[in-house]
């Protein structure tokens, strides 16, 4: 963004503050080159060495020999993919990637399609064949794979009809491209009014930059018109979340889930349980966050409080501008409990290896991500303003990104994806670091009220928003699995509903707060966002373990890190130091939230 307030193009963006695909591609013949090496079939299997043919799968020699050429081939299309997404989120609206995209997508949909047949065989196998297998020392390297698939056992198909089902996924896939066509490259919002009169351009990664500005006029003008331009289209935006539900509804079915959590979470290795105790514990802790907000509204000094005045700091003067290298340099120094040798790396990938893709260009993915794939870079996305804000989403997606980094290092290709139940741990116990790096520097009650006001914001944000998300999430799937229609009405009366139970009674409900479901990417990723709070959870215990220098709190957490997908979830996070299959691990931070409410509305009544 340019001084002026002006979004740039793509083109106009420096090549120090782009992340490094040419380390994947150097552009796009190159990468064109390497699709076009693919074989395309004029009949028949396009890969035949991973056609089934009546292989015996009962033979090691075998299953080995067919394991190997599929994950050979697998990290190349995964290569050209990850390549193409970036690209395509560079500039939504550009042609050349956007077909790329799909190309890659589709490639990758044929792949599934041609080895859908082993899950089944290879379950079609006595009990005593499968046993051989896993014991074999010549599938030593595929054992922890192939006891995943043996897990599925219950909810694998037919050859035929996992065959079928590889099929229809492109199809089950259109509601979650389409919206994100239409959220990041169709949509535009009208201009904002700051209490100037002047005019401000709205995008959504402004609309996350006005939420937290003093400017109230502007904060209201934002968040009205993003709304309601969002709630122009509530029809078409209700029709494509009852698509994303309905299609996750018919996995169910086919596969025989009893229900679509289940179907959501048992793959991962994650009981209903833990899903629903975490409602649980967020709601009989309710009564802090409202507490929170009477303190909020009583700082801001404001008759009436509404939801675009939840995020503006409580504390004025105190919200520094960070340019990107005192950034980098903040969240390096704040990991240094974690050893020289995660400094050093983490330097290394935020600044001359260029693993970020900084700013806001026109037409670029809104939000921010870390992605990669196995041998690459762990790549991240922002649109970075130089608020404390972003300052916390750098560490955040940076948490990722060496998540993924020692995975990668330290995992067989095969090992090395970390489930996802795990995704979003590494990156709040990055937060929770800097949180407390910023709170030791701090000289001055004012400053350490600002620091205490925005980690409580990181706690609601994290916790009681995206809780509040999968309790809505649970409701459209519950819905549907009673053949109930999604209607627009339905939609913005539950979220309307649910908004005013988590905030209570102090907040004034704006009518535009009922189209707020209608913009949340996550809604599309199916049971993700519950994650997002029992991370923070998480990496709330692991973080004091690890700041308390307790026996090898650091080792285990490192030893978390480079695990990927060799273990399950639970058990990898009891190796770290965190029980989540305990409520008390939950109420942990919840107690936190609570604790940090009561000191910060001491300091707010000293500094009055």
């Amino acid at each position: 963004m340019t001084p002026d307030g002006k979004v740039q193009e793509r083109s106009e963006i420096e090549k120090k503050d782009r992340w490094n695909v040419e380390a994947l591609y150097e552009n796009w013949d190159a990468w064109d080159l390497a699709f076009n090496a693919i074989p395309a079939p004029l009949s028949g299997p396009r890969w035949p060495s991973l056609s089934q043919d009546a292989k015996d799968l009962s033979k090691p020699e075998t299953a080995k020999k067919i394991l190997d050429e599929t994950m050979k081939i697998d990290l190349e299309l995964t290569r050209l993919y990850t390549y193409a997404h970036l690209r395509h989120d560079e500039d939504v609206g550009e042609e050349k990637a956007k077909a790329s995209y799909m190309q890659a997508r589709s490639l990758l949909y044929a792949f599934r399609e041609e080895i859908s047949w082993f899950d089944p065989a290879l379950l079609q196998l006595s009990e005593k064949a499968l046993e051989n297998l896993l014991s074999s020392s010549l599938l030593e390297d595929y054992l922890i794979y192939l006891k995943k698939i043996v897990r599925l056992k219950p909810y694998i198909l037919s050859g035929s009809e996992e065959k079928l089902m590889t099929f229809a996924e492109k199809a089950l896939d259109v509601s979650h491209r389409a919206f994100g066509s239409l959220n990041n490259a169709d949509l535009k919002f009208p201009l904002c009014k700051n209490e100037k009169g002047e005019l401000c351009e709205l995008t959504l990664g402004t609309y996350q930059l006005y939420m937290k500005s003093y400017d109230r006029t502007l904060r209201k003008e934002a968040f009205i018109h993003l709304h309601k331009t969002f709630g122009a289209y509530e029809n078409t935006l209700s029709d494509l979340l009852q698509g994303e539900v309905t299609a996750h509804v018919f996995r169910k079915k086919a596969r025989g889930y009893p229900s679509c959590l289940t179907a959501a979470l048992y793959p991962n290795l994650v009981e209903d349980s833990v899903y629903t105790s975490l409602i649980r514990s967020v709601r009989k802790h309710l009564p802090s966050l409202h507490e929170y907000v009477k303190l909020r509204k009583k700082a801001l000094k404001y008759d009436s409080f509404h939801v675009y005045d939840l995020s503006v700091p409580m504390v004025e003067g105190m919200d520094a501008h960070f340019s990107y290298e005192e950034a980098v340099e903040a969240i390096c120094e704040s990991v240094a409990v974690l050893g020289k040798d995660y400094q050093s790396i983490l330097r290394e990938g935020l600044t001359k290896a260029r693993w970020v893709d900084l700013y806001e260009n026109k037409r670029k993915r809104s939000g921010a991500y870390s992605s990669g794939c196995y041998g690459s870079f762990p790549y991240i996305l922002m649109n970075y303003h130089g608020t404390f804000r972003d300052v916390m989403t750098l560490t955040h997606e940076a948490g990722h990104s060496m998540h993924t980094y020692f995975s990668g290092k330290c995992q067989k290709y095969q090992d090395h994806q970390y489930p996802i139940f795990l995704a979003e741990v590494a990156s709040t116990f990055h937060e929770e670091l800097l949180f407390r790096y910023f709170l030791e520097k701090t000289d001055t009650p004012d400053k350490r009220a600002y620091l205490i006001n925005q980690k409580i914001d990181d706690i609601r944000n994290t916790l009681f928003r995206q809780t509040l998300f999968a309790e809505f999430e649970l409701f459209l799937h519950e819905t549907a699995e009673k053949e109930q229609p999604i209607t627009p009405a339905l939609l913005k009366e539950r979220y309307f509903a649910l908004t005013k139970e988590y905030f209570g009674e102090e907040v004034e409900m704006d009518p535009e707060v009922a189209f707020e479901w209608s913009r949340i990417p996550h809604f599309y990723y199916n049971f993700y966002v519950y994650q997002y709070a029992t991370g923070i959870s998480a990496a709330h215990v692991l973080a004091k373990r690890v700041l308390r220098k307790e026996a090898s709190a650091r080792e285990s957490y490192l030893g978390f890190l480079s695990s990927g997908g060799s273990k399950d979830p639970i058990a990898t996070l009891k190796y770290a130091g965190v029980d989540m299959t305990s409520e008390e691990s939950v109420d942990a931070i919840l107690t936190s939230f609570k604790e940090l409410v009561k000191e910060l509305g001491k300091l707010m009544e000293n500094k009055s």
